[in-house]
């Protein structure tokens, strides 16, 4: 029989396999070699459906993964099976199956490349004697789950949990998955009643997911302390967005969470009271750890006050001492780590009957102590917090406090504002080992020697504290200070508003002022396309848009008669889906020759979005395209003309004449193209459409208010406007940038200065004529996040 399901009670076979078949590896599997009497073993990680090929013939497609050579870098291999043994395969083989193929033809993978499998693929087909032998597992046994780079065995009497390796990972699945915490937001209160917690997780797959998850109660998201942490997500739902993979809780959610550390207790953190953790996964754990250790970068920065610097950024483990609240957005919390930070620390002063915490210890612990302001959404969680416990906070920005010059300059604490580079709190358990070693440090520490020590703190006397007068003279000097840079004009004194508001237009002034509101307040809306030429502004395309494009672009199939031309070579496939749509791929030759995929640029025709994003990854530049009976031709400008990267670059339909594309086989013919978009659109006669950002800053002196609008590209903030869509750590800055220039919540008093150039010109129509204002030759200060 072609297909035969072969029982398996107490681990072995109830029918051996054939005598005559010797087992073959994934890895000697090569074109020209006899595989006549060989047979290849795997489990099944892929099964796609059952269809009909153009000629009715039934196929159906696995992909088998050899349990053997888990540590090769490409170790699956795509099985496609042919006619009545499809439809019997399609019956009986599930994800997570173990087979065994004999009999197979091996012939050249087209797809290889692009799923990163091996380049030979098996066809099967009754007609070619072949022959799949199913494992059916009865019984109590083992039976052998894949996960990429290891075996993570279970026992059949607890549930069967197959675990896809995030490189596996499939749009619209609710999957089981390992991995190791990469980046991490601690639980925070999202916009509605739920919490939430953001979790990158990586692989041996060398796959990247961020995780997004959501409950009502706070303990039952991942327990995660830090990076390197190992998590077990049970039934993960996985969805596809801008090209990328994304978890999200589903029903059913549940987690567990390690210690990442290499030879640390294999202790599960959990809210649950039931799960099933066998004792076989903790290999799976500790690969990790040592996978992890190999291949992560996963020391952070200082964790010790006696280490940190001014303008520093760093996680702190430490122990809650004292707390109090400062006012409406920030909130105080004094702790220690037992050691001395090397700098004097700036003491929030605070009314000694609004300080929580034991006033005898806090009066020991006066030389080694330090105050954290925390801010906005933090503020909640620092109020509910108990004194002594111990915590780690994430990401606390250190601030050198401009002094007289007589005294020595003070570090200010501060946790800021939102959950930016994954700013937070989390209490820790006694039981977690940063915090048994922690504590038995403390318990070292000598109080008596500690007291002796010179004060840093001119605020600080046995428990009490000066009046408000303190921070008033403090914010006033912090007032003093400008958090932007003037670039050029130094000669201009200021201005204040209501000379300016009263004055004619065009002029430029400097001013100095504070930022009383902005918008857009979501900032990635302040993202525009101009153009330079007819200065119109648009709006950024929505991706959707393009998929639309380009699906469009495939009712007609490419033109083999415009393939392989002296400047490109053509490559041609169909898809093996539905639609079996054609591809052709166009690699431009530099010089005649062709480049290195880094170097390469490339024309697609017939690609969803999707595809298109797979090669960005791999080439220098993607141009999609269209066959016409004479040209390759660009699509609708509505489309982006060229992506690189993660950029789409846009043309101006009004001002664009776009040329044939054989006009690039000018930049072809140099000897090394370097393909800049600016290039590109020139031979191609587009009017490239530049991002830009566009803001409007409401701006007050005590004289008056007034709104000037922000134009840049990249000048201002630091940041790329073409790069800010696509980047979340780059969205992170400018939203860190904002908070900073505009700090939520704050009292119009305590707002920083800016200083800036603006300058008023006239807009007249027919019905009316107004005077408008323009931020220029400005940036922000590159110390102020």
């Amino acid at each position: 029989m072609p297909v035969q399901l072969l029982k398996i009670i107490k681990g072995k076979s109830e029918t051996p396999l054939p005598s005559h078949l010797l087992k073959e590896d994934l890895i000697h599997l090569q074109e020209g070699f006899d595989h006549t009497n060989k047979y290849l073993q795997g489990i099944i990680t892929h099964s796609y459906s059952l269809t009909k090929l153009g000629d009715g013939v039934d196929f159906f497609k696995i992909v088998l993964q050899d349990l053997d050579n888990l540590c090769l870098q490409i170790n699956s291999i795509n099985i496609l099976i042919y006619g009545k043994m499809a439809k019997d395969c399609a019956k009986v083989i599930r994800h997570g199956d173990t087979v065994a193929v004999a009999g197979f033809k091996l012939a050249k993978s087209p797809t290889a490349e692009e799923d990163g499998r091996h380049g030979c693929h098996l066809e099967l087909s009754e007609e070619a004697g072949s022959a799949i032998y199913v494992h059916k597992i009865l019984g109590k046994c083992l039976n052998n789950i894949l996960f990429p780079n290891f075996i993570v065995p279970f026992q059949s009497v607890a549930p069967k949990y197959v675990y896809t390796p995030l490189n596996h990972l499939k749009d619209g699945t609710i999957v089981n998955l390992y991995g190791v915490v990469k980046f991490f937001k601690p639980p925070y209160v999202s916009k509605g009643t739920d919490y939430c917690s953001v979790v990158t997780l990586v692989d041996p797959s060398n796959v990247k997911l961020t995780c997004t998850l959501f409950s009502g109660n706070v303990e039952s998201l991942p327990k995660i302390y830090k990076v390197g942490d190992i998590v077990r997500f049970h039934r993960i739902k996985i969805s596809e967005y801008n090209g990328q993979m994304q978890g999200i809780t589903s029903g059913g959610f549940a987690s567990l969470t390690f210690d990442g550390t290499v030879g640390a207790p294999v202790v599960p953190r959990t809210c649950s009271k039931v799960y099933t953790f066998m004792d076989e996964e903790q290999k799976t754990v500790e690969y990790l750890r040592i996978w992890a250790a190999s291949n992560l970068s996963i020391s952070g920065p200082a964790a010790k006050l006696s280490d940190v610097q001014p303008t520093l950024f760093f996680d702190l483990t430490c122990q809650l001492v004292g707390k109090a609240k400062v006012d409406g957005s920030s909130f105080l919390l004094k702790v220690w780590d037992g050691t001395k930070c090397s700098y004097p620390t700036w003491k929030v002063p605070v009314e000694a009957r609004d300080l929580e915490g034991e006033k005898v210890l806090l009066h020991q612990l006066r030389n080694l102590t330090v105050d954290i302001l925390v801010y906005d959404n933090h503020v909640q969680l620092a109020k509910s917090l108990k004194i002594g416990s111990f915590l780690r906070i994430y990401s606390i920005h250190t601030k050198q406090a401009s002094a007289d010059s007589e005294d020595v300059s003070q570090i200010e604490f501060h946790l800021h504002g939102g959950t930016c580079y994954g700013r937070g709190i989390r209490v820790l358990p006694e039981s977690n080992p940063d915090v048994k070693q922690l504590k038995a440090f403390l318990e070292s520490v000598d109080l008596a020697d500690c007291q002796n020590m010179e004060s840093m703190s001119s605020l600080e006397l046995d428990g009490t504290f000066n009046s408000l007068s303190d921070l008033e003279s403090h914010l006033e000097r912090c007032q003093q200070l400008s958090v932007t840079v003037l670039t050029d004009h130094q000669d201009l004194s200021n201005t204040e508003l209501k000379t300016i508001l009263s004055s004619t237009a065009p002029q430029q002034y400097r001013i100095r002022a504070k930022l009383r509101t902005y918008k857009p307040q979501k900032l990635y809306q302040s993202i525009k396309l101009h153009c330079s030429k007819c200065n119109s502004l648009l709006e950024v395309p929505d991706g959707d848009d393009f998929d639309l494009i380009l699906q469009g672009a495939t009712v007609n199939a490419p033109n083999p008669e415009l393939h392989n031309t002296s400047w490109y070579d053509s490559v041609m496939w169909t898809t093996q889906d539905e639609k079996q749509r054609k591809i052709a791929i166009h690699f431009v030759k530099c010089d005649e020759m062709l480049q290195q995929p880094e170097d390469t640029l490339l024309m697609i025709e017939g690609g969803t979005a999707k595809e298109v994003w797979k090669l960005t990854k791999r080439f220098k530049g993607v141009i999609p395209v269209r066959s016409t009976e004479d040209d390759l031709e660009l699509l609708d400008l509505s489309a982006p003309f060229l992506l690189q990267g993660k950029i789409k670059y846009y043309g101006c339909k009004q001002c664009s004449t776009p040329k044939p594309i054989k006009s690039l086989s000018a930049i072809a013919a140099e000897q090394r193209p370097s393909w800049e978009p600016t290039e590109i659109a020139e031979v191609l006669g587009i009017e490239l459409l530049r991002y830009v950002f566009i803001m409007k800053f409401t701006l007050v002196d005590g004289t008056g208010a007034l709104n000037a609008y922000l134009f840049d590209y990249e000048k201002f903030f630091h940041i790329p406007a073409s790069e800010i869509l696509t980047n979340n750590f780059l969205q992170q800055k400018m939203q860190m940038t904002m908070n900073t220039l505009c700090p939520p919540g704050r009292k119009l008093d305590d707002l920083p200065w800016l200083e800036c150039f603006i300058k008023s010109y006239n807009v007249r129509d027919a019905m009316k004529h107004q005077v408008y204002y323009q931020i220029f030759d400005t940036t922000v200060a590159e110390d102020v996040v």
